[in-house]
């Protein structure tokens, strides 16, 4: 009657390896560490990189605990802080001898001191959030009249190609304010143009404006829909292209969430490097597409150019392989034209290739800047802090229309990939400036940590003696139990790389105590059915049968309201809920039948069962 079968038991057992295995990385805490990340598109992070940083450490006499390369950065695991310290100016003095022009961006991070076997398996700590770990907050606004003077100006081109291409002559056209102001010496020719724009440029309501009998107005100005989207397209690029940069300090669980309509909140838990933060996050970037001068790429010419004597025109930069490149200074093609961008290959020559789509107006100038072209070399430039450089300059083979293009030849799979994401997201949508800046130091979190710490640990000893003098051994029990849910909970939480806060140390809590509630139901019936009569045995099996009902029941309907704050709750409010509801579902695990399962081993062999001690007194 009270005995499992052996497949329930290994199920227990392995259960409760695995969350002691999953919930062991939490006790070694972390170790200071310098990340070495790459600040260029040209610039690869390789297995040279790994021996030039070893080489600066050993020349100076710093010892690290062990070296690391991972697929965008090298990390350096430190001993103490002050060796942590010293190690970051070696290395930024070392690998980037031009402190005007980096290469490489240093940044002081901390990593997880567990054990290389626990790492191989995947069993890494919880990731701990802002409060916990110490970082910095920052909020930054989003200049949106940047946005719509940005988009005024590409609509204005816009207008100039479309009236060039049906031989529309106007006598001026300019930007005044957040309107376009178009003038024409005569109305017929007026009324033609109003109809052409009209048709290709659905985002503008036109009007005309007659100053006298040879100065005759078109004023275009944005819908109010089209100046909504265009706000809420620069909030969300900003965004995707804060996601990128943050990847270069290798923050773990980033925070980066609007907040408003034109304010973005991030946070960096474990960042100690605030001001390296603030210089990577505030970084302007643009992308340009020009021609390569191919008039002047003999090697007389770019040798000239290298001793400084550049042709009128031109400006000299450096491919990625090294080689000087003379490229004309008129831009072609801005990456405000790009739409869309993603690695994939040639479908002629199977090489990795970058497929990238450009909106309408972007199309028609692409296309006639490559059937004037065909055999010329065209280069990809990404313009920072004014300087440029080179992310690759491909052949243009045949005329490309219909705004899809195809970048490919002498790239890998990865230039590929970094390619399409600096394509995507390379430059801000528009400028932003950070309004708030907050900094929880280490020891802040630490004490946090230590607080949430001991408030668990406190509630947890309390149901423990409680159910234990209350109880007897089915209280021992349910405190077994109990110990059980915490370290499944614990385990999860790693397991899933779950982000830990104040408010998930709070459900912990929360969640013990309300699990402990399952036992007692358990326990209440079990003593009901002792009072009827009813055998030990028999006892046991009703309180388990009839009570997992009513554990069922309370423990959905809270699954649910917990469920509920995390689809409608943002930031605190969803770290609650998630370790809410998964403390939830390893209590019912927990308490029915890791806590069976630890009755039936004591009592489920005993054929001739008198008595139970399961409250003050034992009960026959």
């Amino acid at each position: 009657m009270n005995r499992y079968p052996i497949w329930i038991y290994a199920i227990v057992a392995c259960a409760i390896a695995l969350g002691f295995t999953y919930t062991l990385p939490n006790f070694f805490g972390e170790s200071p560490a310098v990340q070495v990340s790459s600040i260029k598109a040209t610039v690869k992070v390789d297995s040279d990189l790994l021996a030039r940083v070893e080489a600066a450490l050993k020349a100076a006499n710093i010892v690290n605990q062990g070296t690391f390369l991972d697929s965008n950065s090298v990390k350096v695991r430190f001993a103490d802080t002050d060796t942590q310290l010293k190690a970051k100016d070696v290395l930024s003095r070392s690998l980037n001898p031009v402190r005007d022009d980096p290469s490489y961006v240093v940044a002081l991070n901390l990593l997880s001191s567990s054990p290389n076997w626990l790492t191989d398996i995947h069993a890494l700590p919880m990731y701990l959030g802002l409060d916990l770990r110490g970082g910095v907050h920052f909020t930054l606004q989003v200049d949106m009249n940047a946005a719509l003077t940005k988009r005024l100006e590409n609509l204005t081109g816009d207008i100039r190609v479309e009236l060039r291409e049906k031989d529309l002559r106007y006598s001026g056209i300019s930007r005044q304010g957040n309107a376009i102001l178009l003038s024409f010496r005569d109305a017929d020719t007026r009324a033609k143009s109003r109809k052409v724009l009209e048709d290709n440029q659905p985002d503008l309501i036109f009007t005309e404006q007659d100053l006298g009998p040879n100065e005759l107005r078109l004023i275009a100005t944005i819908k109010p829909e089209a100046i909504k989207r265009t706000q809420e397209f620069a909030l969300k690029q900003n965004i995707t292209t804060l996601q990128n940069r943050i990847n270069e300090l290798g923050v773990s669980e980033p925070v980066i969430q609007q907040e408003g309509a034109d304010r973005v909140v991030v946070e960096l838990p474990g960042v100690q490097d605030t001001a390296k933060a603030k210089e990577i996050l505030g970084r302007t970037a643009t992308l340009e597409i020009r021609m390569v001068d191919e008039a002047n790429s003999n090697p007389t010419a770019l040798l000239a150019a290298q001793q400084g004597q550049v042709p009128f025109g031109d400006e000299l930069y450096t491919e990625p392989g090294g080689s000087p490149l003379l490229v004309k200074k008129q831009v072609v093609l801005t990456g405000d034209r790009i739409t869309d961008a993603q690695p994939g290959f040639d479908g002629q020559t199977h090489e990795p290739a970058v497929n990238v789509t450009l909106d309408a107006p972007g199309a028609r100038i692409f296309k006639d800047v490559t059937r004037e072209n065909v055999g010329k070399r065209m280069a990809i430039l990404l313009i920072e802090r004014g300087k440029g450089e080179v992310v690759t300059a491909p052949v243009i083979r045949t005329e490309i229309g219909g705004g899809r293009v195809q970048i490919s030849g002498r790239m890998t799979a990865s230039e590929a990939t970094d390619t399409a994401l600096l394509l995507r997201a390379g430059s801000l949508a528009a400028p932003m400036e950070i309004i708030e800046e907050r900094t929880v130091g280490p020891s802040l979190g630490a004490d946090n940590i230590r607080k949430g710490f001991h408030s668990t640990l406190w509630g947890f000893t309390a149901i423990v003696v409680f159910m234990s003098m209350y109880y007897m051994l089915f209280g021992l029990i349910s405190a077994l139990a109990l110990s059980s849910n915490l370290l499944l909970l614990v385990a999860l939480l790693s397991l899933l790389q779950a982000t830990l806060t104040l408010p998930g140390i709070a459900a912990i809590a929360l969640t013990l105590g309300m699990s402990i509630d399952s036992n007692v139901l358990i326990n209440e019936r079990i003593r009901e059915e002792l009072r009827n009569g009813t055998s030990p045995q028999a006892a046991i099996h009703a309180g388990y049968e009839r009570a997992f009902g009513t554990i069922l029941d309370s423990n959905v309907t809270t699954l649910i309201a917990g469920l509920a704050l995390l689809i409608f709750g943002s930031g605190p409010i969803r770290g609650f809920a998630v370790v809410f509801c998964l403390g939830i579902v390893t209590s019912i695990f927990s308490s029915v039948v890791i806590s069976r399962a630890a009755v039936n081993l004591i009592y489920g062999s005993r054929r001739r069962l008198e008595k139970l001690a399961i409250g003050n007194t034992s009960w026959k």
